[in-house]
């Protein structure tokens, strides 16, 4: 296996900089991961990416913009403006997640990749349909996970994790690590409970690879002002996998069933037990379905 040790820097348009990570032979199949809300590229547990490049794909991982060490957006953002938003009134958003689509295409440019297998989580999975929507000819396999269309009525988020949400952090290393543990254990898997030691670890990488508050909101407000994308969901005719947790508190598993419906002919995978993360114990399960899925697509450039 070959995995790139040295944190990479792509341009792509817009003026953005994506950092990424490879694992895996490049002559593998492709697959990039997208990852959600205010995660970096960390997010993707090395060994989860060492598992998947074990089963003859060339994994990239990126940092969003806005998070970890790619580049700062601009364009603020209040909290005012959020829970507007959350409430359903218009609010002019700094980027959408469209823009965040073209970054990922943008990073398959930099390294040569007509095509890909996408993977996303949560915001990631947002990302990962806009993809496929905006450019299908580009997506060879289609993952979903813990994410949902953009239709308002599906994949709320739980009532009591809006304060959390917006509650304004103390400042320093050891705030973040304790505001960013207690949340994980909100939404975390309740069957596969991660030790407290592992979520403390997570947040405190988190935080040095560096935090950008202001990158959250705006990552917020684009999500709070995505379409709905059900409609142009039904067009899709790749391979398409939809895996939730019902006991998901960040995004309701009725945005997990919407998803699947929405898209033909896709599979939806629904874990019991587990929450709005991916539980190591659950690895073997998701990355057999990731790779059955890609065994089904045509795409070979």
């Amino acid at each position: 296996m070959t995995q790139s040790t040295a944190e990479l820097f792509a341009p792509v348009p817009g003026g953005i900089e994506l950092c990424y990570q490879t694992f895996g032979d490049p002559s593998g199949q492709p697959m990039l991961l997208v990852m959600g809300l205010g995660g970096p590229m960390t997010w993707w547990d090395p060994e989860f990416c060492e598992q998947l490049a074990d089963r003859g794909f060339y994994v990239i991982r990126f940092d969003n913009r806005d998070t970890g060490r790619s580049t700062r957006a601009e364009g603020r953002v209040t909290r005012g403006m959020v829970v507007r938003a959350f409430t359903g009134r218009k609010v002019r958003a700094p980027y959408s997640l469209t823009d965040m689509a073209a970054d990922a295409f943008g990073l398959l440019d930099h390294l040569g990749l007509a095509s890909a297998h996408v993977v996303g989580v949560s915001m990631g999975g947002m990302i990962a349909q806009t993809m496929a929507i905006l450019n299908p000819e580009r997506l060879r396999s289609l993952t979903s996970i813990m994410s949902t269309t953009g239709r308002r009525t599906v994949g709320w988020q739980h009532p009591s994790l809006l304060p959390a949400l917006l509650a304004r952090q103390g400042e320093g290393r050891e705030a973040y690590i304790r505001t960013s543990s207690a949340f994980w254990k909100m939404i975390g898997s309740p069957d596969y409970p991660k030790p407290d030691e592992e979520v403390a670890a997570q947040a405190a990488e988190t935080f040095d690879r560096g935090i950008s508050r202001g990158g959250i909101l705006r990552q917020m407000l684009a999500i709070l002002t995505q379409p709905n994308r059900a409609t142009r969901l039904h067009a899709l005719k790749m391979p398409a996998l939809v895996i939730h947790g019902p006991a998901d508190k960040m995004v309701h598993v009725s945005g997990g069933r919407a998803t699947a419906a929405a898209i033909p002919g896709s599979e939806l995978l629904l874990i019991p037990g587990m929450g709005h993360d991916m539980p190591r114990q659950l690895w073997p399960t998701i990355i057999d379905h990731i790779a059955a899925l890609a065994a089904r697509s045509t795409v070979k450039r």
